[in-house]
């Protein structure tokens, strides 16, 4: 598959997860206050969060520092948010991946 293929659907694919996750969490996507992606790239991520009505300002974002880190990058990412205090008890976090093999997921939790 070509990249641009790929983009699209990555973005897409996330952006549908974040939306369902969300419902069946009964929030909306100004509830969320950090969004924590897949750290595959600056462009995907940014389009992940406006497809999901998530301003970047409220994205956890690494990627620039440590590429991507595939299957690590979320957990790499919430460690480091909570040590900097980007992350804190009580807030809503919305987490969304996209993978190898076209899988996918995306979970919410209050941290």
């Amino acid at each position: 598959m070509a990249g641009r293929e790929v983009f699209k659907n990555a973005v897409r694919t996330m952006a549908q997860a974040a939306s369902r996750a969300l419902e069946r969490a009964g929030l909306t996507a100004d509830q969320v206050d950090l969004l924590v992606p897949h750290q595959a790239n600056i462009r995907i991520i940014e389009a992940t969060a406006s497809h999901a009505h998530i301003p970047m300002e409220r994205v956890y974002v690494n990627v620039d520092r440590y590429g991507n880190t595939s299957s690590a990058s979320i957990p790499v990412a919430l460690d480091e948010a909570r040590r900097t205090g980007r992350l804190q008890s009580g807030m809503n976090v919305l987490l969304v991946t996209f993978g190898a093999g076209f899988t996918w997921g995306a979970a919410v939790l209050t941290w």
